[in-house]
């Protein structure tokens, strides 16, 4: 390769756990345990942020507080993001391991690009206990980055911080960031490979922001297929993504088109 030096994917959504289903579930039923019902939409919208963030960004939202408030009469505090937090992860890690196998496309698409002298690097909102088991669940199904970092690495400052971009240049030895690429699936990779300077890519099919299993994707009339990854698209690049792939597999070529 020319000017571009390494990749950064995300995991869930992005590489594994196609439409990122395991965090979905487990802070649905997080809530739930609470006597709040979130939306879908709610509880994607922080999708990729730190999983503490994530829940103390939708105990913010208008309609989640509102529920808050009635079920407790107090507006929720920190404590109450642990306590939510720790129903989270006890759900998360009853699941993980069957949420870890590859997308479509992902291991032939990191063949690819290690042929093209590329290092496979990576972030994810999980912390390090959850990523003791979907790594090792990943590689057994043929997928291992070449580094992974989560947010215990860098003082739980996870995105949209950069910090966890310029961990993986700093273990490639990357000086420039703009000889770095970032590819995620939510809003908060998108911001997260912005906030680092690097260029920041979003992927559609098999995203949180399409939110739909594969099945379900595979299932829609054509028109409405085009519309759904027409409104992932846009969201995208309403966040600042410097480009959008419809598919992993799209990469390798896109990654040939800029030298």
């Amino acid at each position: 390769m020319g000017k571009l030096k390494l990749v950064v994917f995300d995991w869930a959504g992005t590489t594994v756990d196609y439409g990122s289903f395991a965090p979905v579930a487990a802070i649905d039923k997080a809530f739930r345990a609470f006597d709040v019902q979130p939306t879908m939409d709610e509880i994607r919208a922080p999708m990729g942020m730190l999983k503490r963030d994530h829940i103390r960004t939708m105990l913010g939202m208008e309609r989640i507080a509102a529920q808050w408030q009635a079920h407790t009469g107090i507006t929720a505090s920190d404590e109450d993001v642990e306590a939510i937090y720790h129903v989270f992860e006890d759900k998360l890690m009853e699941s993980l391991a069957d949420y870890a196998a590859p997308k479509p496309g992902v291991c032939e698409t990191v063949a690819q690009l290690r042929g093209m002298g590329l290092p496979i690097g990576s972030t994810t909102g999980y912390t390090d206990s959850m990523m003791a088991v979907v790594v090792p669940a990943a590689q057994a199904q043929g997928y291992a980055p070449d580094y992974w970092c989560s947010p215990d690495s860098v003082g739980g400052m996870g995105r949209p911080y950069p910090y966890m971009i310029f961990r993986n240049m700093q273990q490639f030895g990357i000086m420039d960031v703009r000889t770095v690429v970032k590819v995620g699936d939510t809003v908060s990779d998108v911001r997260e490979g912005k906030n680092a300077g690097v260029i920041s890519l979003g992927v559609i099919e098999g995203s949180s922001v399409l939110g739909l299993t594969q099945q379900e994707y595979e299932a829609l009339a054509p028109d409405a297929r085009a519309a759904a990854c027409d409104r992932a698209r846009r969201t995208f690049l309403d966040a600042g993504a410097d480009d959008v792939l419809q598919s992993i597999a799209d990469l390798p070529a896109w990654m040939r088109a800029q030298d």
